[in-house]
């Protein structure tokens, strides 16, 4: 009885403020139970937050509703701008090459779910704020959700029944995370798929195209050549393929455009594949790799970050890098090595490999900055004008022929568009749009423990009403249509009729989800990185499409 006067006596922001913290240390705790791997994950913190609404409501307790509501949202704008931020380098590669079947897999998943989800509304007569908190929950994507709230109440729905999406969702939830390890289970056993010999061929496919930049060294015997100056050799240089040390005999030298070949020397390449081999056929004959390495001489090589805001935006032929005597063989940007090549745009945080004598490499990271405890600080200026830039691309409207009314990405869509294209541009002006990968995680975490554990509150009050007397059994019957039709008829065709890697399916199964659970389940069937490859692949756009279905469902059916 003290305790209940006590919390009565606290104002309602405070109350809030506590059970914020009680929904946030709880959910944590219970998400991180787990049985060989499986558990409720971040998804612990709705729960926790939907027994604390429950407990708060049914003593009598009033929590700050305006605080709630902004801590909601704040905490999804923080998750998908962060979100933005880590897969926005790599998003617009994911959508070439191998990337665009994975892409093309993920995306069925994503368009066949909404279709399923918009054919239980007709024939079930599910109402629409809980067929996309149901749709969300059984993908198991969060900001799903968020973009659902945030859509139903821009349509001017009343509170109470907007969370009837929270309820949708948390009813789905538990077997959205079991539907899609029954889904990897059932292609396996059905198929008699022998992970082993999945191994095999991926690491097999893997060796035949590398993921870094290879490195080749080249005996120059074409008589043609002779005479000839670097610089003057077809492709070289200006296809992505760079010398980064010459072989003279016995003598190691850094070469530059202007140095004379001759028969004999011995040339370090670094660039694509493919365009090696071309250079292979036009100088003469690839030797042992060996022959140039830089022990015992006067060369060496060097890693330097780029840090310095003089060096943004600026092309590497601004650098006057041969005068200097140093060449830079690599460039790693975002975890992926790029093509080096005279227009070259550097960005902040790039890591690029420098070629020369210790002296002279000395003398040029002043020119890239080379401050690595630079890398480790969040650029919050940057991080705050991007938010504000996504807020306002997330009002704008869209126009989408077929639906009653424009459509906007929102405060869930806007940020992350924001973030992906910044992140991808590196800086504007004074605002540099890095951040750490430690930083990242720790700012995505605590957005997405605010916005659950506001979520769960708001919501708390109807769950066990709703569960027990009202429709959540029939939901969560509905929620596993969602969950499994998608992801059997596309991961069976997958496999029969586009002959994916059982592996890297498996990975685009889970990236489909947005479900880390799933991705550690598929990773612990092997050695290889296949799942966590095709998990990152289809991540970013699918990321997209679940952030915008659940507004094109509330337009295409309420609006």
């Amino acid at each position: 009885m003290g305790m209940m006067n006590f919390l009565h006596s606290l104002s309602e922001v405070a109350l809030a403020s506590a059970a914020l913290a009680l929904a946030g240390a709880l959910g944590l705790l219970l998400g991180g139970v787990n049985w060989r791997g499986i558990g409720l994950g971040i998804g612990g913190v709705l729960f926790a937050g939907l027994f604390a609404g429950h407990f708060a409501a049914s003593a009598g307790l009033h929590l700050s509703t305006e605080m709630l509501e902004f801590v909601r949202e704040f905490g999804l704008i923080i998750f998908v701008f962060t979100i933005g931020i880590q897969v926005g380098p790599g998003f617009f590669a994911t959508l070439q090459k191998a990337g665009l079947q994975f892409n093309l897999i993920a995306a069925s998943i994503v368009l066949l779910g909404v279709a399923t989800t918009v054919a239980l509304h007709f024939i079930a007569g599910i109402p629409v704020p809980a067929l996309v908190g149901l749709m969300s929950g059984a993908v198991t994507n969060t900001p799903g959700l968020g973009a659902a709230t945030q859509v139903l109440k821009d349509a001017g729905v009343a509170p109470e029944i907007i969370s009837e999406a929270s309820l949708g969702y948390a009813v789905a939830y538990p077997f959205g995370i079991i539907g899609i390890l029954l889904t990897m289970i059932a292609v396996r056993t059905v198929l008699r798929i022998r992970v082993e010999a999945e191994e095999a061929a991926y690491e097999s496919a893997r060796a035949k195209g590398a993921a870094e930049l290879p490195a080749i060294n080249v005996l120059v015997h074409n008589d043609n050549l002779e005479g000839l100056t670097l610089g003057e050799v077809p492709d070289l240089y200006d296809q992505g393929v760079v010398v980064s040390r010459l072989k003279r005999g016995e003598v190691l030298m850094h070469p530059s455009r202007k140095m004379v070949l001759h028969l004999g020397d011995v040339l370090h390449l670094v660039g694509p594949a493919e365009k090696l081999h071309a250079m292979v056929l036009i100088l003469g004959e690839e030797v042992d790799h060996s022959i140039t390495t830089t022990k015992g001489s006067q060369l060496t090589w060097q890693r330097i970050a780029v840090t310095t805001k003089k060096a943004l935006g600026k092309r590497l032929r601004e650098f006057g890098l041969e005068e200097r005597g140093v060449s830079i063989s690599r460039c790693t940007r975002a975890g992926t090595q790029l093509p080096v090549e005279p227009a070259l745009s550097l960005q902040f945080g790039d890591i690029l490999t420098v070629v020369g004598a210790p002296t002279d490499i000395d003398a040029v990271k002043p020119l890239f900055g080379d401050q690595t405890k630079s890398l480790e600080l969040v650029q919050f200026a940057g991080v705050f004008f991007g938010i504000l830039i996504g807020i306002g691309l997330g009002s704008i409207p869209i126009a989408v022929p077929g639906l009653p009314a424009p459509l906007k990405l929102g405060l869930a869509g806007g940020p992350l568009v924001a973030a992906i294209i910044l992140s991808r541009i590196g800086f504007f002006g004074p605002f540099v749009f890095f951040m750490p990968p430690v930083a990242n995680h720790a700012l995505r975490e605590l957005g997405i423990v605010l916005f659950l554990a506001a979520v769960g509150l708001k919501a708390g009050g109807r769950f066990f009403e709703t569960l027990v007397d009202g429709e959540g059994l029939a939901w969560m019957f509905y929620g596993m249509f969602i969950t499994l039709i998608p992801l059997m008829i596309v991961g069976f065709a997958a496999r029969l009729i586009w002959k994916v890697n059982y592996l890297s399916l498996s990975g685009v199964l889970a990236g489909s989800m947005t479900d880390p659970p799933a991705l550690a389940f598929a990773s612990n069937m092997s050695n290889s990185s296949a799942a966590a490859v095709g998990y990152a692949s289809v991540y970013p756009l699918v990321m997209c499409l679940r952030i915008l279905a659940p507004q094109i469902i509330v337009l295409g059916l309420m609006v």
